[in-house]
């Protein structure tokens, strides 16, 4: 099988890159620069610089011609900050590509694709009372880019949607997306305080399972809810404080109306510095103080395998305080 990926150095996107050749089949990949250093990028993996919006039609079909997997590992996700409307920045890096490269991908006889989403979109549907499309504009948006991706799916091409939850692991060179709970923690006064509930999580290697197994397996349209492990926030935090250095500190839960008082002092840092939350803070105490978890059958059905995830956790947070604390040099997330 050729596949042909946006987003080929991401974390998961360079995870999945190498499964694929792994497994006898080559890959193409479109990327923004620049390269984390000491990132293991498939050397066989064809990578292409630049930004897929900036080329034509024609060139955009170029790429393609002759693949038979398209995978979109790119876009941002709630974590990068946006003056208002935030939405409309989540419409131009997850959903506007996809209006455009799906038909093209498509029209050059590609026969499957497979998109990264999230798990937010599975808890929008599973739990229409909680109004999550209505109170926060990246749930929305999420739910939008289903909709638009599932759109082209046929009898021509199959298009698979991974609604992805937490996911821990590190490349060398990058960022993690952790270092923001690394900041919270740190703010706190030598205690955690957090509330009760917990989330669904899964390892890289386990994501770029489930990307091959889609890309090998997926036929028709469909979003698959992911997940590996169920952890409460309690055993979480212990595998963070052990990562942090401070394994005896203790766990203080918050009630929700606390998080909910907590969230509209956010709003006003928010406004003061002309952000837009995608996920508003207020709010959120209804998703943290819940337990979303999702059962593993859908990962397992798309070939995720066991795998080590208190290591995934404590390597993610260790590399996110040599971050937070300056010590390492890392490459942050990129929008374009």
């Amino acid at each position: 099988m050729k596949v042909f990926m946006i987003g080929g150095t991401g974390l998961l996107g360079s995870a999945a890159a190498q499964l694929f050749i792994d497994r006898g089949h080559t890959v193409k990949s479109m990327a923004l620069p620049p390269l984390p250093e000491g990132a293991p990028i498939p050397e066989e993996m064809e990578l292409i610089w630049g930004n897929c919006m900036e080329l034509s039609d024609d060139e955009i079909k170029e790429l393609m011609t002759g693949c038979d997997c398209f995978v979109f590992a790119a876009g941002i996700d709630e974590r990068v900050e946006f003056p208002p409307p935030v939405y409309s920045y989540y419409e131009k890096y997850n959903i506007t590509p996809l209006k455009r490269l799906l038909p093209l991908a498509k029209e050059c006889g590609v026969k499957n694709s497979v998109i990264l989403g999230s798990y937010f979109s599975y808890f929008a549907k599973e739990k229409p009372e909680m109004e999550l499309v209505k109170k926060h504009p990246y749930i929305r948006s999420r739910i939008d880019q289903e909709n638009v991706a599932l759109s082209y799916a046929d009898e021509q091409m199959s298009v698979a949607i991974l609604e992805l939850p937490y996911i821990f692991g590190t490349q060398p060179g990058r960022k993690p997306v952790w270092v923001i709970l690394i900041e919270q923690l740190e703010r706190m006064p030598g205690v955690t305080m957090y509330p009760k509930g917990g989330t669904a999580m899964l390892t890289v290697r386990q994501v770029a399972e489930t990307i091959v197994g889609a890309a090998e397996k997926h036929k028709g349209a469909k979003s698959y809810p992911i997940s590996y492990y169920n952890l409460t926030w309690d055993e979480f935090l212990k595998i963070v404080h052990a990562a942090m250095g401070v394994p005896d500190r203790k766990i203080i839960h918050v009630a929700k109306w606390m998080f909910k008082l907590f969230g509209v002092s956010m709003n006003k840092q928010y406004k003061k510095k002309n952000i837009d939350p995608g996920i508003n803070p207020v709010d959120l105490a209804d998703i943290m103080c819940m337990n979303a978890f999702i059962d593993n059958k859908w990962s397992k059905e798309l070939g995720a395998t066991d795998d080590d995830i208190e290591k995934a956790i404590f390597d993610s947070v260790e590399l996110s305080v040599q971050a937070y604390k300056g010590t390492k040099q890392l490459v942050d997330m990129r929008s374009e």
